[in-house]
């Protein structure tokens, strides 16, 4: 296992110090040029159309396809994700990973556009799927590398994703003073597992509906209780944002020893967290019923700023105006809960860990969302039930897995396999870019001419290339 840490540490070293680092922020920035900085542009529209209802009744919505893509993204990465990124890149870490998603937020758009135009429907009961497996096929004529993105997913998700969820869920327990790190672990980690395995066999749909149901509220009280925290504490905030920039544009410091830098810690948070650009949200956009594909790439965009610019920030902020200095020991959930504790007392830690088991649960269920959408593709069709069942329970046993898992190693392989299906993702949506950008034409001008922007093939010349919009 040490040596396996060491292998998987390196090549997360080597992706997110160099090749990442470029992609990330070059096809990022491209995007944004491209659309004319549609992040700003366009963002009051992002906000006016998620509100849109189908024409289909009982067809997935904009907003149902963002609170899918927002369930898998909301939890580990926002708190201890932003945590671990303090605790080990210092306050300059909150300045890349905003970066990352304002830049991240163009290329978000582009990938869930591109799941739109491409998407397929269901014979059965017209519902819409899709994903960058499909658009690589349809577009590219390369099933070889859509099957590559596909698995990669899968190993991300049901895999890396989950056994870190597991892990972070179960180390927030490690404030209580019953916590034994050599038992404790194994008993959450087996309590997490079943509950989960039992909800994946389709008996915990009260559960799935009752998490689901809490978290968006349970997201709320998380604001406000950071909100309550940093105003406490409001006298520190201009010292804070001092350090953030000062430590942020310290380059002789990140170019020093960069795989430990704010600026990878920054980026590597920030891209799990958000997950923009890797290929995971378009399987959700692509669900989504609208009349034109930019609708739901806007709305995917401002899923990254809620997630990263909201959210994260939420947690960044309420961890440095707490005045505990950040240090590797306290890295994850100690450090979040530790800072609750000086501010409100016995009621932060509490509150915590109510907060991540919400979260993280119904990020495991999320994540596996995707699932069913990549095994049929894999299987082009959908798999026998006998072949299902064993799926969900190796799914099972990763998670109790990754509850009694190193930190570290952990983190590592989680950020390995997202980087796999970035690197294989970021090329194709920089290939296919210019059909995005004649949707974004097209919509642009149709706004411009009072119009609620409805999307045909045929206005940019691929009536013969997709499946819908004809």
């Amino acid at each position: 296992m040490e040596l396996l840490g060491k292998v998987i540490g390196a090549i997360s070293g080597f992706m997110y110090s160099k090749l990442l680092i470029v992609m990330l922020i070059g096809v990022g920035l491209f995007f944004t040029i491209a659309t004319r900085f549609i992040q700003g542009r366009l963002f009051g529209e992002s906000i006016r159309v998620v509100g849109e209802k189908p024409d289909q009744k009982g067809a997935v919505s904009s907003f149902q396809a963002l609170m899918v893509s927002t369930a898998s993204r909301v939890g580990t990465g926002n708190i201890i994700g932003v945590s671990t990124a303090i605790c080990f890149g210092g306050f300059g870490s909150i300045f890349w990973m905003w970066i990352i998603a304002i830049i991240g937020g163009a290329s978000a758009f582009v990938e869930s556009t591109l799941a739109q135009i491409y998407k397929r429907k269901r014979p059965e009961d017209g519902s819409y799927y899709g994903g960058p497996s499909y658009y690589i096929e349809a577009a590219l004529k390369n099933r070889v590398l859509a099957v590559v993105f596909a698995v990669s997913m899968v190993l991300t998700y049901a895999g890396g994703f989950n056994a870190l969820c597991a892990y972070n869920l179960q180390s927030t327990f490690s404030a209580y003073s019953f916590y034994d790190k050599s038992v404790t672990p194994i008993i959450i980690g087996a309590i997490i597992a079943l509950l989960f395995g039992y909800c994946l066999m389709g008996g915990g749909k009260r559960i799935i509906s009752a998490t689901s149901t809490m978290v968006p509220i349970m997201g709320v009280l998380y604001v406000v209780v950071a909100l309550v925290v940093i105003l406490r504490n409001i006298g520190l905030m201009p010292g804070i944002f001092q350090r953030i920039f000062a430590e942020a544009f310290d380059f002789q410091a990140i170019f020093g020893g960069f795989t430990g830098s704010c600026m990878m810690y920054g980026i590597k948070r920030g891209l799990y967290s958000n997950e923009a650009g890797c290929g995971s949200a378009p399987n959700a956009a692509a669900a989504a019923d609208v009349s034109h594909p930019v609708k739901q790439g806007l709305v995917q965009m401002l899923s990254v700023f809620i997630d990263t610019l909201l959210l994260c920030t939420a947690t960044a902020f309420l961890c440095l105006s707490s005045g505990i200095e950040p240090t590797g020991e306290l890295a994850g959930a100690p450090y979040v809960q530790e800072a609750l504790r000086v501010t409100l007392g016995g009621f932060g830690p509490l509150f915590i860990t109510v907060s991540m088991v919400l979260f993280a649960f119904t990020t495991l269920i999320g994540n596996f969302f995707y699932m069913d959408n990549l095994l049929i593709y894999l299987h082009k069709g959908v798999p026998s039930k006998n072949f299902m069942t064993g799926f969900r329970i190796v799914g099972t046993l990763v998670v109790f897995a990754g509850a009694i898992m190193d930190m570290g190693l952990l983190w590592d392989t989680a950020d390995v396999l997202m980087g796999v299906m970035a690197i294989i993702n970021l090329p194709v949506i920089l290939a296919l870019h210019r059909v995005v950008l004649g949707a974004l034409r097209d919509y642009d001008a149709q706004r411009e001419a009072g119009k609620n922007p409805v999307f045909k093939a045929a206005s940019i010349g691929m009536e013969d290339q997709v499946e819908c919009w004809k």
